[in-house]
């Protein structure tokens, strides 16, 4: 049985693990009604799920289709459709008009991270920081990490904050964490 993103926390947060203490892939991972393969890559798996349609539409968009689906390896934040629904009305619309790719593609971008950061890399990166983890992204921005009880909290450069809602959800090319609401960079 594969153990839950929050007991890992709560156990491992602040224990320093090494990286052979973490198996390479875990074991597949429901997200939106679909089994997310360790197999396939990042976006092979997310047009399966029927939570990330948003997600999907926006990337191909913005053209990123063929970056996510290379080598990489990538750490992907990936908003909900509710996380993109919670914008304020208007705002994906404005988002994937063909004028607004440069914008898109930034949003989109502050989302990956390169690398694959699992959520016991993640926690290790936080207790080093004495609670707190500044992670750079592929846009160029920067993602302050947080534990918040027992989730990781994600806070944007604008201030807002994302709860990873589904950690470690292994990818051929990296791994995904779910998380409740898009982040926005400066």
């Amino acid at each position: 049985m594969r153990t839950s993103f929050n007991a890992r926390i709560a156990a491992g947060l602040f224990v320093a693990l090494s990286a052979g203490a973490v198996p390479a892939f875990a074991a597949d991972v429901m997200v939106g009604g679909a089994s997310m393969l360790a197999s396939k890559d990042i976006i092979d798996n997310a047009v399966n799920s029927k939570d990330h349609t948003t997600l999907v539409a926006a990337v191909k968009a913005a053209g990123l289709v063929e970056t996510l689906k290379g080598p990489g390896p990538f750490t992907v934040f990936a908003p909900t459709n509710a996380a993109f629904a919670a914008l304020p009305t208007g705002t994906v619309d404005t988002l994937l008009k063909p004028e607004n790719k440069p914008t898109l593609t930034k949003v989109l971008t502050y989302h990956v991270v390169a690398g694959k950061w699992d959520a016991a890399a993640l926690s290790k990166m936080i207790a080093d920081g004495k609670g707190m983890a500044s992670i750079k992204t592929v846009a160029g921005g920067t993602l302050t990490a947080k534990a918040s009880g027992k989730a990781i909290m994600l806070t944007d450069e604008k201030g807002g904050t994302a709860s990873v809602t589904i950690a470690d959800v292994y990818q051929s090319n990296g791994v995904i964490h779910v998380v409740d609401k898009v982040l926005l960079p400066n």
